[in-house]
């Protein structure tokens, strides 16, 4: 079993019906392979990773393709207006400045921005 892997979020697995379903059993996966301090919660009936108790990325399955959000918690933080990353990656959608979108088709564009986009939940999470 993965560090920080859900019987909770095993459980809501069970019962989405998603088109994409299996890139997103693989988000997950890969997603807690980034950091063994990443745990997993559900959230706005999906899975949600946090970092040090703060939810950080989160997926959105009311799209038909996959998408995570990029968050940095629940509530906008004080400093959104200055706050800055670099996401090398080209991967990240901003929708506002602490907020981003990221967006697969499918498992086969998932797999081929698999490193890259481990490397950017890394970052992510610590910033």
């Amino acid at each position: 079993m993965t560090t920080g892997r859900s019987g909770e979020v095993d459980q809501l697995m069970e019962t989405v019906d998603h088109l994409q379903r299996e890139a997103v059993e693989y988000l997950r996966a890969a997603i807690l392979r980034a950091d063994p301090l990443i745990t997993e919660q559900v959230k706005w009936k999906a899975p949600s990773f946090c970092y040090g108790g703060v939810d950080r990325v989160t997926f959105q399955l009311r799209s038909r393709d996959v998408q995570l959000v990029f968050h940095r918690g629940a509530k906008v933080k004080d400093d959104a207006a200055s706050f800055t990353f670099d996401d090398d990656s080209g991967l990240m959608r901003w929708r506002s400045g602490d907020r981003a979108l990221v967006t697969f088709k499918d498992l086969s564009e998932v797999k081929a921005h698999e490193t890259a986009f481990i490397s950017l939940v890394r970052r992510w999470v610590r910033a």
